[in-house]
């Protein structure tokens, strides 16, 4: 026997005890109510009977159930309330029976009553506190399973609701990120294809860059989220691929300041800023523009900031499906209300700005 099993039953031996020992006193105390003379040799006397009674019929009552409860667990209520019953009256007997033996056989006391008016005196009492008792536990017990059942039910209905939800988001970001994918790459490849004539080395170059934007979004595609500074390295390998279109129309600057080492954002979302700029603001103009990037950290969120000298303009404004609606769509799923995405005019400059816990 492991030493688990034997500290069980250890365990529920002093259980059992326990409730015999309660159960002898409050009898013990019923008894003396009814006597109009209590002296300590009654009082002493009568917890020893009780509590030998008590004791039986408790262990018994215990031994028998474990094994008839398994034959009848899946049985209809009244057939499992009138087996209990019976079988509580026969251990009742059996008990009282024992005790009696006990008391005025082995023991001695008693000696002035006759074995079947002892037995029988003691059954009465027995069967009516036996099935006081054992009723209450037993429907206690049942309330009890009931009660384990639903909070069982419950948790296993959470955790599918729990996983349900995850399958939704996760799906929600996949159809997002394939319409964002093939429409940042094939911007780009358009980019480097008005170079192969002009200036074969340098689009040889930006097919370098290409192959890097294509490594990056593969494996983002796959990730959920990546690091704030292969963002960045994605950011300005887009600028280059872009002013080698647009040559001198296209001035840019990023600026990032302090620690965001460890920080995670969504895949292209800095670049999905910046390509605005750039196909809004930047390449419409026979002059060109500039395009200013920077980020901060502060309470526990990240910051990034896109400007540049377009004309202002609203998100509700912002066509379904295009890239700032996508990546509005992408921040609600994977942060609620916590992220933030807007947009404002200051001094001639449009600034998108983005915010994202981390």
């Amino acid at each position: 026997m492991s030493v688990q099993a034997t500290n069980s039953r250890v365990k529920t031996f002093l259980e059992i005890l326990r409730d015999s020992l309660v159960t002898t006193a409050v009898l013990t105390i019923v008894a003396a109510l009814f006597r109009d003379k209590v002296t300590a040799s009654f009082i002493f006397y009568s917890a020893m009977e009780i509590g030998i009674y008590t004791s039986i019929i408790m262990f018994l009552a215990y031994a028998t159930f474990n094994r008839i409860w398994r034959l009848v667990c899946d049985r209809e209520d009244n057939v499992q309330w009138t087996v209990f019953v019976v079988v509580m009256i026969a251990v009742t007997g059996v008990g009282c029976l024992t005790g009696s033996l006990i008391v005025r056989e082995l023991l001695g006391w008693e000696t002035g009553q006759a074995l079947a008016s002892l037995f029988g005196q003691s059954f009465k009492i027995g069967a009516v506190v036996s099935l006081m008792i054992g009723v209450n536990e037993a429907a206690y017990d049942r309330l009890k399973g009931q009660l384990e059942d639903t909070k069982s039910k419950l948790h296993k209905e959470e955790l599918e609701r729990e996983r349900a939800l995850k399958l939704v988001t996760e799906a929600q970001l996949s159809s997002l990120e394939s319409r964002l994918h093939p429409h940042f790459l094939f911007n780009t490849l358009n980019s480097i294809s008005s170079l192969i004539h002009s200036d074969p080395v340098r689009a040889e170059r930006m097919v370098e860059r290409m192959a890097a934007l294509l490594r990056f979004t593969l494996d983002s595609h796959n990730g959920g989220l990546v690091g704030f500074e292969q963002e960045i390295k994605i950011v300005r390998d887009y600028l280059e691929i872009e002013q080698a279109r647009l040559g001198g129309r296209l001035r840019w600057g990023v600026e990032i300041k302090g620690d965001f080492d460890g920080l995670k954002i969504p895949p292209l979302s800095i670049q999905t800023l910046v390509e605005n700029s750039i196909k809004h603001a930047v390449a419409p103009n026979r002059e060109g523009g500039e395009v200013r990037v920077s980020a901060d950290r502060n309470n526990g969120s990240l910051r990034v900031n896109v400007a540049d000298r377009g004309e202002g303009f609203t998100l509700e404004s912002v066509p379904a499906g295009h890239g700032l609606d996508n990546l509005r769509s992408r921040l609600a799923v994977l942060y609620g209300e916590a992220a933030e995405l807007r947009v404002g005019q200051s001094d001639g400059w449009t600034t998108v700005s983005m915010k994202v816990p981390v």
